[in-house]
């Protein structure tokens, strides 16, 4: 996934409970599917971020010598400012990118 493209606010905005709870009919439910998601982009920017640093790996054991590496200064800034996984899992909710299903709602049906 491609974090620059998001439509994602960087701050906490309000958003109205009802309009978010439209589709599932019950808030909590949305809550839950918008906290799996945001702990699947986590763990992928998690991820993407440990394979850039990996690079700058530096395996000496030398203590007294620091290595600040710009490279590896400028990666972290970057992933520091993205928005929030849970502002990102939000809007991809509310513009209906995100799949999911109830598997109770679909015995019942």
């Amino acid at each position: 996934m491609d974090y620059r493209k998001t439509n994602a606010p960087v701050t906490t905005v309000t958003r109205d409970l009802m309009e978010l709870c439209k589709d599932t009919g019950n808030i909590y439910e949305t809550v839950a599917i918008i906290g799996k998601r945001s702990n699947q982009i986590s763990v992928e920017i998690k991820n993407d971020l440990s394979k850039k640093l990996a690079e700058f790996a530096s395996y000496n054991d030398n203590l007294e010598e620091v290595f600040e590496n710009r490279e590896q200064i400028e990666i972290s800034r970057y992933y520091e400012k993205l928005p929030k996984p849970t502002l990102m899992a939000t809007q991809e909710y509310i513009e209906g990118k995100v799949y999911y299903r109830n598997p109770a709602k679909e015995k019942l049906q």
